[in-house]
């Protein structure tokens, strides 16, 4: 799951874009578009509901939910965020699907009483009746861990707990000491990353909460980790891969140890690393199409490479003496067989992967960030430093501008698709839907 955490500043630290190779049409499949929300983090889906955060124009948070078959907005409340880190972006819903076209919403509204900081409310997916509550002091927010629902607790507190909650009644199955967040969950099990000095990734039986494995991360990617820096999981198979950023410590100035690894969800077991590689944004997510560099101990980066996520193995690059000067923002097209430079208002280049060969650039269109230095969102009662989703907007590459005609949607890579749908929001915020029928992926944000 990212599902949405690559750290916002490596991400524009990196500033990087996306291309598609491809203009079919998206007229002839079910589409729809909603401009009365401003979705500023990434959408989840269950029972034939969508739900996100929106941001109002004056700066307060609602929780939205959109029918996913047209759009329609169903209900909207306000909502917050209570000890969440900017570098995990702007927390979603939680959905948990309870029947044919049934969920269970749950999200944080506002509230400060006592030592209560958020109340977590469930609410019907449909209608937006509550359900049932839950006070906080301090979390990163609900999640769907398979039927259930996982809460960090007391984040900012030593007493840091993780709750399993029925989503029908709100009350506690199980409970794990710490904090931690799920990367990935099935109708049996959970897996846990768990944030401690000596990071690990656990899996629970998701029923009764014994623990059935564990893998610590130095263990795949070495010594020396430090979370700060920003992380990304997906799964592809039978696999999990994992993505940890680097992370400079201001004091002694060393930079952790980083990488890519691949773990078995059955067991635990690493299949592969590639220690020493930064993901590049934006790009698939770790466990559908990873794009990486590699980074020698001097800080040098090398050139690019498409790498397999079931093994781990190279399957495109470019390399370093290929990279242009500086000014360009990467693009990719649909089957990421390409890698593009675009450079804004001029003539950019493009190679073939698999080759390594310089290809013709007239003629080729792509999708890149459509803002390439965008601003923290002004929110109302947050601490600075959080960034909407990004938008992908259409270029020449030839010659580095923006088209405005009506294109397709976003690569599948960038949106990723769940039961047929694909849904992405604009550079506006407003939320667009597909049922194109794409296989369930992740996208860049999970």
């Amino acid at each position: 799951m990212l599902r949405a955490k690559p750290a916002i500043a490596l991400a524009g630290m990196l500033a990087l874009a996306a291309c598609s190779g491809s203009d079919a049409a998206t007229a002839e499949f079910p589409t729809w578009q909603n401009n009365e929300v401003n979705a500023i983090s990434r959408m989840v889906t269950g029972g034939g509901i969508v739900t996100l955060t929106s941001m109002k124009t004056d700066g307060s948070l609602e929780t939205v939910a959109l029918d996913q078959s047209s759009g329609k907005r169903l209900w909207a409340f306000p909502t917050t965020m209570a000890g969440r880190l900017p570098g995990m972006g702007v927390s979603p819903p939680a959905i948990v699907e309870t029947g044919k076209d049934q969920a269970v919403v749950a999200a944080l509204d506002p509230l400060k009483k006592g030592r209560w900081n958020a109340l977590l409310i469930a609410r019907d997916g449909r209608t937006g009746k509550q359900k049932w509550t839950r006070p906080v002091h301090s979390t990163f927010g609900p999640q769907r861990c398979g039927s259930y629902i996982c809460l960090s607790e007391h984040t900012a507190l030593r007493t840091a707990r993780v709750v399993v909650l029925d989503p029908a009644d709100g009350k506690t199955r199980w409970t794990l000491p710490g904090i931690a967040e799920v990367e990935w969950a099935d109708a049996s099990r959970v897996l846990f990353l768990r944030l401690a000095a000596n990071p690990m990734i656990e899996s629970y039986d998701i029923r009764t909460g014994k623990i059935q494995w564990q893998q610590p991360i130095e263990q795949a990617l070495g010594k020396g980790i430090d979370m700060s820096g920003g992380w990304a999981f997906g799964a592809t198979g039978d696999d999990l891969v994992g993505y940890v950023a680097p992370y400079t410590n201001p004091r002694s100035r060393r930079v952790s140890t980083f990488g890519l690894f691949s773990v078995k969800l059955t067991d635990g077991s690493i299949n592969w690393m590639r220690p020493s590689v930064v993901r590049v944004y934006p790009s698939g997510n770790p466990g559908f199409a990873p794009i990486v560099r590699p980074v020698d101990q001097q800080g040098q980066y090398g050139g690019f490479a498409r790498l397999e996520a079931e093994s781990g193995r190279v399957v495109g690059q470019i390399t370093a003496g290929q990279v242009p000067g500086s000014g360009w923002w990467l693009a990719f097209p649909d089957a990421m067989d390409r890698l593009g430079f675009l450079k804004h208002n001029t003539k950019g280049s493009t190679f073939d992967l698999a080759t390594g060969k310089q290809l013709p650039i007239e003629e080729a269109k792509g999708w890149s960030f459509c803002v390439t230095d965008p601003k923290p969102l002004q929110l109302r009662q947050q601490i600075p430093g959080f960034y909407s989703t990004a938008a992908l907007c259409r270029y020449d590459l030839a010659t580095g501008k923006k088209l405005t005609e009506a294109a397709s949607a976003p690569p599948a890579w960038f949106t990723g698709s769940q039961g047929g749908w694909r849904l992405w929001r604009d550079e506006k915020g407003a939320v667009h839907g597909v049922k194109d029928g794409s296989a369930d992926a992740p996208g860049m944000y999970g």
